[in-house]
């Protein structure tokens, strides 16, 4: 078999969250035009998770239709608990089996943290990190018993690198990066593995973010890098389908940046300079050495200039 056979995806099964729009829509067609039969979640939200509507699922599976797939629709709040196992049960009442599971379903609900809200907060890390868990808890099941499977979870630069205004949002993505590293190890033995994708997109959500806060929110991050063609949302599925193929068993537990024609292996944490001596470290001690060691070339976020008093004016 070559690595192109190898790549192809027929036979197979897979759910996607929040199929229907943006990179969650573009990864469905792409399994789809690879030979996979998809069951598209999507509840129809607003992108702040408001409302429900039934037309962007059943879109994308009239499309996949259209061109020769198979798919169907599903309406569940992946927020809830229950909804993973009916998802699961769902692929095998439609399909017999269940093979791929990718989670790209999300909200944005964006407040500077002295700002937020607890439903602010809660609302994000629900569709984010419990949807997450949700999906991927109730497929692992599966997946162990029958000794294969492949899980992409949905990270983001907004988490690993920091965002400002996105302290819901960056904690949750930032959580998935770890429960894929986790969820990696926990099911290696029985051949599954997990992986995480942060896009680069132009998607509804990016689109909401105004131009002044897209700028503040660059400084001191990873900026994009050059020769990008393009940063439609369809351009991330491509490493989405390879990661769900035979051909990337042997990949696990990583993180890529995916964007226009450039896709990037994050590296994992790992400590970069270390101080170290006999016995334990005084306050004085720290301060003493850190300028000179771990605090070297430290990169911080830019504090903003304080507001002149006017109280003696």
């Amino acid at each position: 078999m070559t690595e192109e056979n190898n790549a192809r995806l027929d036979g197979k099964v897979a759910i996607v969250t929040g199929g229907g729009r943006g990179i969650g829509r573009g990864v469905v067609l792409k399994l789809a035009s690879l030979g996979a039969r998809v069951v598209v979640n999507d509840i129809g939200a607003s992108l702040d998770g408001e409302g429900l509507d039934n037309t962007p699922a059943q879109q994308v599976v009239n499309e996949v239709g259209e061109n020769g797939g198979q798919a169907v629709a599903n309406y569940g709040d992946v927020t809830k608990f229950e909804t993973g196992d009916e998802l699961v049960q769902q692929a095998l009442d439609e399909f017999g089996r269940l093979d791929i599971v990718v989670t790209p379903a999300g909200i944005l609900r964006d407040r500077m943290v002295f700002n937020m809200t607890e439903e602010e907060w809660d609302a994000v890390i629900a569709v984010h990190l419990k949807g997450t868990f949700n999906i991927v808890r109730a497929a692992s099941i599966l997946f162990r018993q029958q000794k294969s499977g492949r899980i992409i979870t949905f990270s983001s630069v907004s988490g690993l690198f920091g965002a400002s205004g996105q302290a819901n949002y960056g904690a949750a993505k930032d959580g998935l990066a770890g429960f894929t590293r986790v969820v990696a190890r926990d099911l290696a033995k029985y051949g599954v593995t997990a992986n995480s994708i942060s896009p680069g997109g132009d998607t509804r959500m990016t689109a909401s973010v105004p131009d002044t806060t897209r700028a503040m929110r660059q400084e001191g991050k990873m900026q994009p890098p050059t020769g990008v063609l393009t940063r439609a949302p369809e351009h991330v599925a491509p490493m989405v389908a390879w990661l769900a193929s035979d051909a990337a068993q042997h990949v696990s537990g990583h993180v890529f940046h995916c964007t226009g024609n450039i896709i990037s292996l994050f590296t994992d944490p790992y400590p970069v300079k270390s101080i170290h001596k006999d016995g334990r470290w005084t306050v004085k001690e720290i301060a003493a050495v850190f300028p000179g060691t771990l605090g070297m070339d430290l990169l911080n976020p830019q504090r903003a200039t304080p507001p002149r008093d006017r109280s003696a004016s």
